[in-house]
């Protein structure tokens, strides 16, 4: 698994958020858009594809707070 906001891959990313109850709701190019609920609001993320790359973890911090999950719930 991913350490700390490093080495966190788009398939790490996909596989958190749905287990988290968000579903895909469209691709443009290589950015894809999830949607999911979190606190009673209903959230749209933007998660960059880039093959096996890691997510630079200053996308990722914005991914996070896009998605509205604690910072602790994804790294933990």
């Amino acid at each position: 698994m991913p350490n700390g906001l490093n080495n966190w891959t788009f398939n790490d990313v996909i596989r958190f958020l749905k287990d988290k109850g968000f579903q895909h709701s469209y691709t443009r190019g290589s950015h894809y858009y999830y949607i999911g609920s979190k606190g009673g609001q209903v959230r749209q993320i933007t998660i960059p594809f880039h093959g096996a790359k890691s997510i630079n973890p200053r996308t990722l911090k914005s991914v996070i707070t896009q998605s509205g999950i604690s910072k602790d719930e994804w790294l933990n």
